[in-house]
């Protein structure tokens, strides 16, 4: 694993509350909602494709296949 990882987690996680929080007080609070879903899927995209590289390894490991 990687520290990057780590840094665009939060890298994203500290853009969506920026936006989010601007939204908010302008009065677009819908708008708020939907960028903190987007901001969530993206940061479920990255930990499951770190999952799916586990299983891989895992698979390698013990050569399941």
């Amino acid at each position: 694993m990687d520290v990057s990882i780590i840094f665009k987690i939060a890298g994203i996680g500290i853009i969506t509350i920026v936006v989010s929080q601007i939204l908010q007080h302008s009065g677009k609070g819908e708008l708020a909602t939907l960028t903190n879903l987007a901001g969530l899927i993206l940061v479920l995209a990255l930990v499951v494709s770190m999952v799916s590289d586990l299983f891989g390894t895992l698979q390698t490991m013990f050569n399941l296949y």
